[in-house]
């Protein structure tokens, strides 16, 4: 899954990441809640992870704001409280869930794959397919012609925003987000990096073609039929 915590408490944020990378998710955080709302606006999250004590802007008011701009993304909502009047107010803001502090590891991701599991706004594909190639969203393994290729948490994030635009010009703003590394400079060359590193893993497998250069604007995933 592709994850976002908005967590202002810098050790548990870490913590939280390193877990949950570890599990083989792609993982985002920012420490206040109104860099955090405008990072989940994009929608391109399967989970948001959202503290309610957090500076410039609660965590209440993040949710309120994404359910009114209908951003559906599930959120798990954190917190030290937990009476009824809490979960009352959090669950009405557009929390899909909540849990108190301090909590196991183990609760934390397994409400998250219950949450996403619940997400009903929009049809989810349990396979991404394109010609030969197919994404497997819940076991997050890809495969050509049947075979497994070895691709890292991160790139099998990055295939999977070409997976669901076959055939679209993907700018490369666009793409540098679908990255989420923003612990990195945009401008740099890391887009082109992960194009590369597709490109390679692909080619092992026996397909050289299928990702496209778009000159000055950015790449293509060249829309085939079933294989």
């Amino acid at each position: 899954m592709r994850i976002l915590i908005v967590e202002d408490d810098a050790d548990l944020a870490a913590v939280v990441r390193r877990g949950l990378e570890e599990s083989g998710h792609v993982v985002d955080v920012e420490s206040d809640g109104v860099t955090g709302e405008s990072t989940a606006a994009s929608g391109t999250y399967d989970a948001l992870l959202l503290d309610v004590a957090l500076p410039k802007r609660d965590g209440l008011a993040v949710a309120r704001g994404l359910r009114a701009t209908s951003v559906t993304t599930p959120i798990l909502m954190l917190t030290a409280r937990d009476s009824v009047e809490d979960v009352v107010a959090g669950i009405a803001a557009g929390a899909d869930d909540y849990l108190r502090k301090p909590f196991a590891f183990a609760e934390l991701e397994a409400r998250l794959h219950a949450i996403a599991r619940r997400r009903v706004s929009e049809p989810q594909l349990d396979v991404l397919r394109n010609g030969a190639l197919a994404l497997d969203l819940g076991a997050r393994v890809a495969r050509f012609a049947n075979e497994p290729i070895a691709f890292t948490a991160r790139e099998l994030a990055f295939l999977e925003v070409f997976m669901r635009n076959p055939g679209r010009t993907l700018t490369r703003p666009v793409l540098e987000n679908a990255l989420w590394d923003r612990d990195r400079d945009t401008t740099s060359n890391l887009v082109d990096v992960y194009v590369g590193r597709l490109r390679a893993k692909l080619a092992r497998a026996g397909e050289r073609s299928m990702l496209e250069t778009v000159r000055g604007i950015g790449y293509r995933l060249r829309a085939d039929a079933p294989a």
